[in-house]
């Protein structure tokens, strides 16, 4: 196993960032958190976002000074690019690229867009990566309750010869040091983040579930107990991995369901799903995957809304809907 430096609050000099003027470019989930939490601080923070903004009214009852995305970025040296992976290019071409200042930092918090070649800055910028590893509302929860979640970093590239602390005193803003920070690059980041997106954590648990439910109902099996059995109670075991692992989960669980995750996990996630996994990561490592969103973004999205609106209307949505409406 390799060993990696965990970076913690005593690695990170916040004097690095507080005589610079940041720009959170978005106020979703993640700008929110960032900009909010960066304010709280004290830092010199302003938010930019396109005219008519639904999002406006939210960041000036944050207190958070709003400007449009140009005037923003031609005031700051550290430009925090939170909008929509999709949306980033042509934000960058039309109104970031024309008006960054000499020697400005461009952060992200995904490395998609730089690691794939739709962004390419000009070489007197520093270009940087803090990723936190959770939603924004979980980072802001966290960060603001003195604790943190933690997060990645990544220099592309150091211009200045202080891309590193700005990032270390990024992170630390936004309390990630407190949980601890990983350096990385922005390929892995990238490569990673889809993979773990498409292939376990939403992709691969979606099926997962849509699987077990489909199989107990054809089987004639109430579609209720199988929403209870193959949904519901997947929080009560995430939750026990997320606090001490598999082994945590396995000891608190009953020793039916442990002899069952050992005998019948490997017969449902074996040996065809690593190889179909092994291929996800071939398409995301060739840039074939991003070449398919990218294009499916900027068209008309036919392919994308089709398979949302399938989902939605999937029988688990209805069972789910009017078993959740009873819950407290």
């Amino acid at each position: 196993m390799s060993e990696v430096r965990i970076y913690t609050e005593s690695d990170a000099n916040p004097a690095a960032l507080s005589s610079k003027r940041i720009a959170v470019l978005g106020f979703g989930s993640q700008g929110s958190a960032h900009a909010k939490l960066l304010h709280e601080r004290g830092l010199d923070v302003r938010v930019g976002l396109k005219a008519r903004s639904a999002s406006a009214q939210k960041v000036k009852a944050a207190g958070i000074p709003l400007m449009g995305v140009a005037d923003a970025v031609k005031e700051a040296d550290v430009i925090v690019i939170l909008l929509p992976d999709t949306a980033q290019a042509k934000v960058y071409r039309e109104e970031i690229e024309p008006n960054l200042k000499p020697g400005a930092t461009l952060l992200f918090a995904h490395g998609f867009n730089i690691h794939f070649g739709q962004i390419k800055p000009p070489a007197k910028v520093d270009v940087i990566m803090v990723a936190p590893k959770s939603p924004g509302a979980m980072l802001y929860r966290e960060a603001s309750g003195g604790n943190g979640v933690p997060a990645l970093i990544a220099i592309h590239r150091d211009a200045s010869g202080h891309a590193h602390e700005v990032a270390l005193a990024y992170a630390h803003a936004i309390g990630s040091t407190r949980a601890g920070v990983i350096e990385t690059t922005f390929g892995d980041e990238t490569e990673t983040d889809l993979f773990g997106e498409q292939a376990v954590l939403c992709g691969g648990m979606s099926a997962l579930i849509l699987n077990g439910f489909e199989t107990l109902v054809a089987a004639g099996y109430k579609p209720e107990l199988a929403y209870f059995e193959c949904l519901h109670e997947t929080k009560l075991i995430v939750d026990l991995i997320y606090q001490g692992g598999l082994t945590s989960m396995r000891r608190d669980v009953s020793d039916t369901a442990e002899w069952g995750d050992y005998v019948s996990g490997p017969r449902v996630v074996g040996a065809a799903s690593r190889k179909a996994m092994e291929a996800v990561l071939a398409e995301i490592q060739s840039g074939e995957f991003a070449k398919r969103w990218i294009a499916e973004s900027q068209g008309e999205a036919s392919e994308f809304n089709r398979l949302r609106g399938e989902g939605r209307s999937h029988p688990i949505e209805e069972v789910g809907a009017r078993l959740r409406s009873r819950m407290t």
